[in-house]
């Protein structure tokens, strides 16, 4: 039975993971955050189901080890994650980590904390969207002199833009056209630009109403287009995908793995 604790218990994410566990006959919910003054800190974590089930939300991040947890899901913001490494690299709790918007200097932590850890950090836990990686990736080998631009809407309250999954997209496509996608993308274009330079990667962020996430990878060529799209109708295949990665994590030697290495994508 693989013992596991829930970041963000409040959250949409969270209820979403929270929930999955609680189905999955081989996991036992043992611990579950919120952020301190969290509105239900203090209730049963599946109270939102109708379910006691004894765990009580808390923003006390001490209840991971004397919960016993042997991974952390966590889906929140940046800066809570980097306290939750700092926490579970002294407990030797192993983490699944779906939070984006991170700063070059949380990415670092992530990285170190992973030398003494297991981590999975990926920026979309969905099959869908990790399949569609893949495709991205053997498009933007076949078609190096397509133009490539990446689309992406979610819902309003998103904070962060583009997203971590678009970014992830570009920085797929950007490698496998041997660059950095640091040095090839396109962030906004306004007023007059000029002509599309050759060998970028353009992206456009729209936000609205309660989008979950489409995201739309564009390869642009002479007379004809290929275009690979993905469109998340819930947060379900999120839910489910970091499921299996707590799953897959535990047990691992310390280091940093992605959705690839969860799903068998490598390679």
């Amino acid at each position: 039975m693989i013992k596991v604790a829930v970041t963000g218990a409040e959250g949409r994410m969270g209820r979403m993971i929270i929930e999955a566990v609680l189905e999955n006959k081989d996991m036992q919910l043992v611990a579950a955050l919120d952020r301190h003054g969290a509105p239900k800190i203090g209730q049963d974590a599946g109270a939102f189901l109708g379910r006691n089930t004894g765990v009580i939300i808390t923003d006390d991040m001490g209840v991971i080890k004397s919960s016993g947890a042997q991974v952390l899901v966590d889906f929140t913001r940046p800066e809570a994650t980097v306290e939750y490494l700092k926490v579970c690299a002294e407990d030797g709790c192993a983490m699944v980590i779906g939070t984006t918007g991170f700063s070059p200097e949380g990415k670092l932590a992530i990285e170190a904390t992973a030398k003494k850890i297991p981590i999975v950090f990926a920026p979309n836990m969905s099959a869908g969207v990790n399949v569609t990686f893949k495709l991205v990736e053997e498009a933007a080998k076949l078609l190096p002199s397509y133009d490539c631009e990446i689309v992406e809407m979610h819902h309003n309250k998103k904070v962060d833009a583009p997203s971590g999954t678009a970014i992830e997209m570009g920085r797929i496509a950007a490698q496998a056209r041997g660059e950095k996608l640091e040095d090839v993308a396109v962030w906004e274009r306004h007023g007059k630009t000029g002509e599309r330079k050759p060998g970028t990667i353009g992206f456009a962020a729209l936000r609205g109403g309660d989008v979950v996430g489409w995201h739309q990878v564009i390869f642009a060529g002479q007379g004809e287009t290929l275009e690979i799209i993905h469109r998340s109708t819930s947060r379900k295949g999120y839910a489910t995908g970091a499921v299996q990665a707590a799953e897959f994590i535990c047990g691992k030697a310390p280091g940093l793995y992605s959705m690839q290495d969860v799903l068998g994508l490598k390679g």
